[in-house]
C-alpha cells in the first residue's frame, strides 16, 4: 500500500515545494559519475527529481514507482520526456540491464518484512549488468531520528504558487521491533483542508543491511557516510557478484 503523501494527487501536488532542498541528490549524481553509469534504474522514483536531473545529462533512466499521483507530477518536468517511467514495483520490471541502481531518500526503508526485503534486491540484482552496482542510502539506527518527528521540530507553514499556504508537521505514532511508524498532517489554508499519510520505515543495523545485501548476490565495496547527513545515514555501494 503506497502512503497518501505519494498516491494523494493533491498531496503529490506540493511534496516538492515543500521538500526543495534535495542537495542529498548531489552525492547519488557524483556516483553516477564515478562509476561511469550510462545506464540507470532509479527504484521507488517518486516526483521523478532524480531521474530528470539525470536525464537531463544524456544518461538513460528507467524510474519505477508504484504512486501514480508522484509519477504524474514527475511526467511534467524538464527532461521527463526523456525517461522510460514505470508504475509499480521493481520486481514487477521487465528483464533490462542498467550499469547503476539507486534507491534515494528514505525507499530502502520502505521495504517492511525480510521477504520483501529480499525480493526487491533479487529484482535489482538481475536488473544490473555484471559488475554493475547497487547504491541506496539507510538511517543508522543509533542515531534515533525519529526523537525530532514531533510537532515543536518539524512544524512549517510554506507559501506554495497557486496553491496558498501549507501547513505541515509530523507526529510520532509508534517506535518497536525496528519500525517506526509516524503521521504526516498537510492544512491547505485556501479552503482549510487537512490531509493526513501515516508512514512505517524500517531501521536495520549495518550488520542486517551487509547480511540481507550477500544473501541477494552482492559484495559490499564500500559504506559512506550521507554527506548531507553525517552521523546519521549510511550509503551502501554494492556490486553485484557473479
Amino acid at each position: 500500500m503506497v502512503d497518501a503523501h505519494f498516491a494523494e494527487p493533491r498531496l503529490a501536488q506540493v511534496y516538492d515545494p515543500l521538500d526543495p532542498d534535495r542537495c542529498d541528490l548531489d552525492a547519488y549524481a557524483a556516483i553516477v559519475g564515478e562509476f561511469g553509469a550510462r545506464r540507470v534504474l532509479d527504484v521507488g522514483c517518486g516526483t521523478g527529481t532524480f531521474a530528470c536531473l539525470l536525464a537531463a545529462r544524456g544518461v538513460t533512466v528507467v524510474a519505477v514507482d508504484p504512486a501514480g499521483a508522484s509519477l504524474e507530477v514527475a511526467r511534467a518536468k524538464p527532461a521527463a520526456d526523456r525517461v522510460h517511467w514505470v508504475r509499480g514495483r521493481v520486481t514487477d520490471l521487465p528483464p533490462i540491464k542498467v550499469d547503476l541502481a539507486t534507491m534515494t531518500g528514505n525507499v530502502a526503508q520502505v521495504f517492511l518484512a525480510d521477504d520483501e526485503w529480499a525480493a526487491t534486491l533479487r529484482a535489482v540484482h538481475a536488473a544490473l549488468r555484471r559488475g554493475g552496482r547497487l547504491v541506496f542510502e539507510t538511517r543508522e539506527p543509533g542515531a534515533r531520528a525519529w526523537l525530532a518527528w514531533n510537532r515543536e521540530r518539524t512544524y512549517r507553514r510554506v507559501a506554495i504558487p497557486g496553491v496558498g499556504d501549507v501547513e505541515s508537521w509530523v507526529d510520532l505514532l509508534d517506535v518497536g521491533g525496528g519500525l517506526v511508524s509516524f503521521r504526516t498532517t498537510f492544512v491547505f489554508a485556501a479552503d482549510g483542508a487537512r490531509l493526513t499519510s501515516e508512514s512505517t520505515l524500517r531501521f536495520r543495523h549495518r550488520e542486517e543491511v551487509a547480511a540481507a545485501l550477500a544473501a541477494a548476490g552482492y559484495a559490499v565495496d564500500e559504506v559512506r557516510g550521507a554527506p548531507d547527513r553525517p552521523g546519521l545515514e549510511l550509503v551502501f555501494v554494492a556490486r553485484r557478484a557473479d
